[in-house]
């Protein structure tokens, strides 16, 4: 069969002697209630080497057999003019295409892509797919990850669906598809867990059952005590900037020296450090929101400072092995900080100061609302800190 497919007539009639279809072979083929015309298609062997032939009928004559075959071939490197090609092929495409996309906006298509997208519908023609089975994709993943014991997060389908809404888009945009179907699938909404405080009783019961919040933030009291506790540790510097100035902790680990200006007291936010596969990548910050002037203020300066003078130090004794990679908070030999590992480090941290648990993001998204809260956005927010500090731009930025 060639790769465009054919096209051919069929009748249902039976042979009375036999009791074979007679299909093209009817005397009264064309006659009312006596066959139709169909497409057959083979689709190519995808990575599991199996073959699959797509067969549709029903239409009136040759030409609208023809026009609907035309429309489920399209050019394919490799492949000729023309050839069939499946949703899987096309996502493989798409993949390759996104040069602009950011490391971990691509990874997370491709998760998507790998984990759900090609197991269910790769096979399908790209040209066919329709928002039916758009919609039962959905339905088969919420079901059989229920079935193992591994609900699936509506969250997760929504992501899902923006990367085939993503993917098929380009099609359209390429002429490959006339609409998207995807934009007609239905989803629960998700909805995001409010922060709860650690109040008294919370940490009571928390202790009690070991029960947490999904998402909890310290009170303002609670913030000051782990910054007290840590002051002397090399990191302070961080975690301060963190939680009274809402750095999100890629930025605090993407912060380089040239970003600071201490005698003016202000930090620009331009880039982010982030991690993949064990290496670390410089990133852009998340939204264009996110690029802007800080004002840092006394007590911030001056951690700064200190801080520069224990990673002075820290040079001093490694000597030659040090690596003077420019950042403001390193390792012991001067590379970049991971974003993952000061994560570890401020979890360890809180447990030796005796707090509840919060992720290193909550700290940044607890300390900025309270702030937002009192309409200030100062360490004067916190017991025993003062710092008349306010965001460039008239407010803090927002911890959304």
């Amino acid at each position: 069969m060639s790769a465009r497919g054919i096209v051919y007539a069929s009748c249902g009639c039976r042979d009375q002697v036999t009791g074979r279809r007679l299909g093209g072979r009817c005397p009264r083929r064309g006659q009312r209630g006596h066959g139709s015309w169909y497409l057959s298609l083979e689709i190519p062997a995808g990575a599991d080497g199996a073959r699959r032939r797509v067969r549709r009928g029903g239409y009136p004559d040759r030409d609208a057999a023809r026009r609907a075959l035309s429309q489920l071939v399209m050019p394919r490197p490799g492949a000729g003019a023309a050839a069939p090609v499946t949703i899987g092929q096309w996502l493989e495409r798409w993949l390759g295409q996104l040069d602009r996309a950011r490391e971990s906006t691509r990874r997370g298509y491709a998760s998507h892509v790998r984990l759900y997208l090609v197991p269910y519908l790769g096979r399908v023609l790209l040209a066919g797919v329709t928002a039916r089975q758009v919609q039962a994709m959905f339905t088969a993943i919420a079901r059989q990850h229920a079935a193992a014991g591994r609900p699936v997060s509506a969250a997760t389908l929504i992501r899902v669906k923006a990367t085939l809404r993503a993917a098929l888009n380009a099609a359209v945009r390429a002429g490959y598809l006339a609409a998207n179907p995807a934009v007609h699938v239905q989803l629960p909404p998700a909805r995001r867990p409010r922060a709860a405080v650690w109040t008294s009783e919370r940490i009571a019961a928390w202790r009690e059952t070991g029960i947490r919040p999904a998402v909890a933030v310290w009170t303002a009291a609670q913030t000051a005590a782990f910054l007290n506790a840590v002051r002397g540790h090399r990191l302070y510097a961080a975690f301060h900037l963190i939680a009274l100035r809402g750095l999100r902790r890629g930025e605090a680990c993407g912060l380089r020296w040239r970003d600071l200006d201490l005698e003016t007291g202000t930090a620009v936010i331009c880039g982010q450090l982030q991690q993949y596969d064990g290496h670390l990548t410089v990133a852009p910050p998340k939204t264009p929101h996110s690029e802007l002037v800080i004002a840092l203020g006394r007590t911030t300066v001056a951690a700064l400072r200190r801080h520069r003078g224990l990673q002075q130090a820290e040079r001093a004794r490694a000597a030659g092995s040090y690596h003077d990679s420019g950042y403001v908070f390193t390792g012991l030999n001067g590379d970049p900080l991971a974003p993952d590992r000061l994560s570890r480090i401020f979890k360890m941290l809180a447990e030796e100061a005796g707090l509840p648990p919060i992720r290193l993001h909550d700290l940044r998204h607890g300390a900025a609302s309270l702030a937002q809260g009192r309409g200030v956005a100062s360490d004067a927010s916190f017991p025993g800190k003062r710092e008349g500090a306010a965001v460039r731009d008239a407010r803090f930025r927002s911890a959304a």
